[in-house]
């Protein structure tokens, strides 16, 4: 059996975003999501959720970027001298790298996110991580202590296949010079695949099969995502998006993806690929449904 989950990232990071991910999931093929403890329009994130009770709801957790929920003081080797979480996945990794930050620090600010989400009223039905931060072991090992405390079973597999095809639509094409660099990054992440799987066999967490998404991030379009839905494999696969409606707000917003996001909720809501998963014989699931 085929099967495919839609997952939003990025839910609270702005009403923009909060907007395109609910039009996603109901007019389009989006059944997931993933919520920012430290996002700007969090509460109304919530809300939402609470409006629309059959979108799974996980939490996107963030080192990267944004303010801590821990008091900072508790969390202090993770602090810039801005009081913010580090500003880039770079900066984060070197100083994770070096041993700069404590694994209580890590550990202590991810048990804080989650709080957050559980305290709102979500019974977060996965993990991830902004940025993807959690390719790193010692920032897996850490989500695995929380995930565990909370009785989270799901986890997404963040790396994608080395020997995956190009999936490429208009988008990617245009832009080529980005997706190959994506492609290295997601390529050279792949080594620490390993401890991730063995990690996640010692907690017992649940994961989809495959994953992909991170080589398209601000690429995305409709033609891409029908490559990805004819190329899916026996199991479980894990599409990761960044649907958004543009406006101002998402103008003035910290985020790279701005334009891209509304292109993506254009995609997401063609009704031509929920044919296409049809024919395939594929079925759209969300993490709640990962067994």
């Amino acid at each position: 059996m085929r099967q495919l989950i839609v997952n939003g990232d990025d839910f609270g990071f702005a009403r923009g975003v909060n907007e395109g991910i609910i039009r996603a999931f109901r007019s389009g093929i989006l059944t997931s999501t993933t919520i920012m403890a430290n996002g700007e329009a969090f509460e109304e994130a919530v809300e939402l959720a609470g409006a629309n009770p059959e979108l799974g709801v996980g939490c996107h957790l963030s080192l990267v970027g944004g303010p801590p929920i821990a008091a900072a003081r508790d969390v202090a080797s993770l602090i810039e001298n801005d009081g913010m979480l580090p500003a880039t996945l770079t900066r984060l990794m070197t100083r994770l790298s070096g041993r700069g930050v404590q694994d209580e620090h890590l550990e202590r600010e991810l048990r804080a996110q989650v709080e957050r989400v559980v305290s709102a009223g979500i019974t977060p039905s996965h993990l991830d991580s902004h940025k993807h931060s959690h390719t790193h072991p010692r920032v897996m090992k850490a989500l695995s202590r929380v995930a565990s405390e909370f009785g989270i079973k799901s986890v997404r597999n963040p790396f994608e296949s080395v020997l995956g095809g190009a999936l490429l639509g208009p988008a990617a094409r245009a832009r080529r010079g980005v997706y190959v660099k994506q492609y290295a990054m997601s390529a050279a992440v792949s080594v620490r695949a390993r401890a991730f799987k063995r990690l996640a066999r010692e907690h017992a967490f649940r994961t989809p099969d495959f994953f992909c998404g991170v080589r398209l991030t601000g690429l995305l379009d409709a033609e891409a995502i029908r490559s990805v839905i004819e190329s899916l494999k026996e199991g479980t696969t894990e599409l990761m998006c960044h649907p958004g409606v543009y406006g101002d707000g998402l103008e003035r917003a910290r985020t790279r993806l701005k334009q891209e996001r509304q292109r993506e909720l254009d995609a997401l809501t063609d009704p031509d690929l929920r044919r296409a998963i049809d024919d395939m014989g594929a079925k759209l699931i969300s993490y709640r449904e990962l067994g």
